[in-house]
């Protein structure tokens, strides 16, 4: 599923779930570098530990982070499945 960011520099996070394991994540736009790593290290990570370890992360003077982003999209993609 894609899920549209809000506050951050990606814009946009895919991902893909199976039975409640991260199968795939990418980000568009973004730390390119920093959004490799933290993709390949959820890769294989049960959904909700991913969400327990990054919710409320912040980036900066920012609300919110690319990985506090990507629980919402993990959360997001959940519902669908």
């Amino acid at each position: 599923m894609k899920y549209k960011t809000e506050g951050t520099c990606a814009t946009y996070i895919d991902v893909e779930t199976e039975n409640g394991i991260i199968k795939n994540v990418e980000f568009t736009r973004g730390c390119n570098g920093n959004l490799q790593g933290i993709s390949r290290l959820v890769v294989g990570m049960k959904a909700e530990d991913a969400i327990d370890k990054l919710r409320g992360i912040k980036c900066g003077y920012k609300n919110t982070s690319c990985p506090d982003q990507l629980t919402y999209a993990i959360e997001a993609e959940l519902k669908e499945h």
